[in-house]
């Protein structure tokens, strides 16, 4: 039995079902990459303008005020001098908790030489939640209750871990999107201790 030409319908239905293929191989791409390099829930946006260049390696970094989980105010103008990594992160993210242990080895190895660590929390829920996660992992380095102002100020953050390195004269030295190891961090704050 042969059979004839498909008809317009039949066409139309493969090219919907091939469309829908393609389209769910491209979503399924998408999410293997957010997952692979971090946790990719975007910050609510906050009010206010920013530089058109801000969060880029070699812009100022934006000072901000934060409390820390004891509600004391924090400004990363406190920290003048040094060589901070600004770390954003939050406690239901898998690839930020996968980086905590280099974090903490980071500021135990460094901090003598003038390196601070500040892990900055997008948790919406705030201290009720940080400070429990932070006694369980043990988290050494100060943490402070970020926001999506702050995030904007640092040109959006569109997916956490997202951390940068900041020079003793406020610059931003470095930036990673994703998990970044120990040695990545000790690549980058080594050369910033010399100056």
């Amino acid at each position: 039995m042969t059979t004839g030409p498909a008809s317009p319908i039949t066409n139309w239905r493969n090219t919907i079902r091939s469309s829908r293929r393609a389209l769910l191989r491209g979503a399924i791409l998408v999410s293997a990459v957010l997952l692979a390099f971090g946790c990719a829930k975007r910050a609510p946006e906050g009010g206010g303008s920013v530089p058109a260049n801000a969060g880029e390696v070699g812009s100022k970094a934006p000072d901000f005020e934060l409390q820390d989980l004891n509600g004391k105010t924090v400004r990363l103008a406190d920290y003048k001098g040094k060589v901070v990594v600004l770390n954003f992160w939050a406690t239901w993210c898998g690839p930020c908790r996968a980086e905590i242990p280099d974090l903490i080895t980071l500021q135990s190895k460094f901090g003598p030489q003038g390196v601070v660590v500040l892990g900055l929390s997008l948790d919406a829920e705030g201290a009720g939640v940080v400070r429990p996660f932070v006694d369980t992992h043990k988290m050494t380095y100060p943490q402070l209750l970020a926001n999506a102002a702050t995030a904007k100020m640092y040109g959006g953050i569109v997916g956490i871990p997202t951390s940068f390195v900041v020079d003793r004269q406020g610059r931003i030295a470095k930036k990673f999107f994703g998990v970044a190891d120990l040695k990545t961090f000790e690549e980058a704050v080594q050369p910033l201790l010399a100056t």
